[in-house]
This record gives C-alpha cells, structure tokens and sequence, in this order.
C-alpha cells in the first residue's frame, strides 16, 4: 500500500505509471467519478508491498525481537521507518511494521432496514471484512413494545454471507433521539416488559444479538440504565450485547449527552462496547474536524482505564459535514458520505488542506454567493486511526454507516487486516 498526495501537474497516467497500476484501479480504490484531481487529494494506492502493522515500543524491546513477533526482518523495519536508530528507541515511539502477520480485529457497520438494489451488491463485495452487521432500528414505545420492521429478507442476506445480523434497539423517534421516550422505558415499571418484548423479536427474527443504541439519556437514569443492560443481558444470555457510548474523557455524571452512561459497569457488563468517537465537529457548529485524532486519542486512554480492550471498539465515520460560513445558528450544517464529499472538492476544483493536529482534510468552496467549508475523512486521516487502534489493542470497529461510500476504507481493510468472522 501506499498513499499519494496529489501535487500540481499530476495525473491518474503519471501516478499510475510512477506506480504500476491501472488507471481504473486508482479510480475504483479511491472512489473517484472522473480523471479531475485537485493538489491535497489523498490517493489510496494498490501496490505489492506487504501488509503493514504498527508497534509500540514498550519496556526492553530491542529490533530483532520485534522483528521475530511479526515475522519479518529487521531490514524491512529500517527500510519502513526512514531516520530509525536502534539504539535510540524509546517507550512509547510507533514503529510501522511490514509483515504478513495482519493485525486480527472485529469490524461492525450500521445498516438501515431496507434493501435497495444496490445494498446486496455491497454486502457481496464487503462480505469478508464484516463481523456484524446492526440492523437500525427497532425503537422503543412508551409502553415497552417495539416499532416492527420489514427485516426479514435483509437478516437473510446478511447471514447468507456469514455476517452475524445485530437487532439495533433504540429510543430513536420521529428523526431524533428522545430523552423523554429513553426516561420512560428505563423505569422499572416498563423495563422489564421492555425486555420481554426485545427478546421475544430477537428469537422470532432470529438476529445474533443486539446493539443498544439509547442517546440523550437523562443522566438522572445513570442507575436505571445499567440496570436495564444488566437485566437484558442475563434474558439474552449468550447472544451478543453491543452498546453504544457516547465518547468522553472523563466521568460527568451531570452531562446531558454523557453523564449516563457508566463506563464502568456497562464494560463489565455487555460483551461489545462501542466509544462513539466521531461528531466533535457537529451539525450545530461551529465547523471542526468530525473525528479529530488528538481528541479521539483522549476519549480512548480514558475507555481503556474502564473499559477491558478486548471488548472495547472505537467508531470511525463514514460520513462528513458540509458548513455554510460564516455558520450560524439558523442553518445546520448538511451530512454526506466521505466520498461524495471528496468528489465535491474535485467538482468544484478545490483544494484540499490536511488539518496536521486532528489528521483531517477539509476545503472551502463556493455557491453562489455562500461560502463553504467541509471536513471529511481520507485515506491518511483512516490510517492514523487504525494506528491508534492497534496501539490500544482494541477488539475492533464500528462504521457508520454501510451505506455510505468509503472505498479507502475498504480496500485498506483488504491489504492490511485480518476481519474476525
């Protein structure tokens, strides 16, 4: 694998011809509608290099035997680590390391219940880097029962390409999430019909497990919460129990969006815990990056203090915000997929800057007379959380969502990852 940042003067013949690959490969790996580059466009690049892990340096370690652990020369380390000097390693440094023995992890993708034509097309071309697929949603009612949906056909396929399907329960109502429905249904007097009823639609549907996805809990319900997880997971047993957190870097009990959730009781509790680690930069403004490095780096060493890393999944973005600037508190900024939005630079031949602290790319454009700026995601800013993944030793990951194109993310997933099944 490599990656190239498009310079003035290049073109998909001249990067293609530097290094050997089609034409039509560059376009399909990186998702790309026409020939048009733009300076700071960051290409994916299929090569015959091996697959590449990262490595952090720990107390003692020496090169030979980290080269012996990854099954690789010490060579090769030197050659992928320009500047690298053994005698100067110290605790903590990353090295990138070339080997054959991928890093093994989990990947989940949230997926909506319908099927369009298109939806079975991506299941046969993405089948053997998904382990879950959650099926969103079954929201909750005030009186404990679920919203039914049309989901049989779609559980069929996803377990046709043995991908476990995962019921997403959710307090998900009329386009947004309900801090009222989600104080309702916590209370024990409705939880445990609650429970029946999702137990029930889990064996009658016959999913894997399920994913809770319960947000703007009031952070009076902190106990009722845990108590609700608890309570499911003993009726569901072995099956799967995912639940979504939303991401912080310290306890706030009182805060409206996080202070429910109690990392450390729900990681004993459920058997998958997903950090929601993306909208720093929100629809509301002001414009920043979606999933900034430095933060999500934050969010995670305080979920791996609670959180045991085998269960613990971080959440990359499949999405990215377009901001109308000035922003104002009148227009929201719009969501599109990340390859739409690098597709938007091109066709409006923009430049693309890449934000060095957050490693996130973003540009500016112009309709009419309203300027914009949109922050995405790209191969370099996708690599640099994979590393931090690795450097935690997390189970996995979760995307949102499936429906969104991202061809960076899965053609790197193929070259560089072993997906669990």
């Amino acid at each position: 694998m490599a990656i190239h940042v498009v310079a003035s003067g290049d073109t998909l013949w001249k990067i293609g011809s530097r290094y050997h690959v089609s034409i039509q490969q560059v376009k399909e790996m990186n998702g790309l509608t026409s020939e048009v580059l733009m300076p700071g466009l960051a290409l994916y690049i299929p090569t015959q290099s091996l697959p590449e892990r990262y490595y952090t340096i720990q107390p003692g370690d020496m090169l030979w035997r980290i080269a012996q652990q990854f099954e690789t020369s010490i060579d090769a380390i030197y050659r992928a680590n320009p500047g690298l000097i053994a005698e100067n390693l110290y605790i903590g440094q990353v090295l990138t390391i070339p080997t054959n023995v991928r890093y093994q992890m989990e990947t989940l993708a949230f997926i909506d219940a319908y099927i369009p034509s298109t939806i079975t097309e991506r299941l046969d071309a993405y089948r053997d880097q998904l382990t879950y697929l959650a099926v969103f949603t079954y929201s909750v009612h005030t009186d404990g029962t679920l919203t039914d949906i049309n989901d049989k056909e779609l559980i069929e396929e996803i377990k046709d390409r043995n991908i476990k399907p995962l019921m997403v329960i959710s307090n998900y109502e009329s386009g947004t999430f309900s801090s009222s429905l989600a104080s309702t249904v916590l209370q024990p007097s409705i939880r445990g019909a609650l429970i029946k009823n999702i137990v029930n639609k889990l064996v009658q549907k016959g999913y894997a497990g399920v994913s809770i996805d319960f947000e703007f809990i009031p952070p009076s319900q902190r106990n009722d919460f845990t108590a609700f997880l608890q309570e499911l997971k003993r009726a569901i047993g072995n099956l799967t129990m995912q639940v979504n957190v939303f991401s912080k870097s310290t306890d706030m009990p009182t805060n409206p969006f996080a202070g429910a959730f109690d990392y450390d009781a729900i990681g004993q509790i459920a058997d998958v815990v997903t950090v929601l680690s993306y909208d720093y930069g929100y629809t509301i403004g002001p414009p920043d990056p979606v999933a900034p490095i430095w933060w999500i780096d934050q969010v995670l060493r305080y979920a791996i203090s609670l959180i045991p890393q085998d269960k613990l999944t971080m959440a990359i973005p499949f999405y990215a915000y377009n901001w109308a600037i000035p922003d104002t508190t009148e227009e929201n900024a719009k969501a599109l997929s990340v390859n739409a939005a690098q597709n938007l630079a091109l066709q409006k031949y923009a430049m693309i800057n890449y934000d060095e602290r957050g490693q996130s790319p973003y540009f500016y454009y112009s309709l009419g007379n309203q300027n914009h700026i949109v922050w995405f995601e790209d191969i370099r800013s996708l690599v640099a959380k994979y590393r931090l993944l690795e450097a935690f030793n997390l189970r996995g990951v979760a995307y949102w969502r499936f429906r969104y194109d991202f061809p960076q993310n899965w053609a790197y997933l193929n070259q560089n990852i072993q997906v669990k099944k």
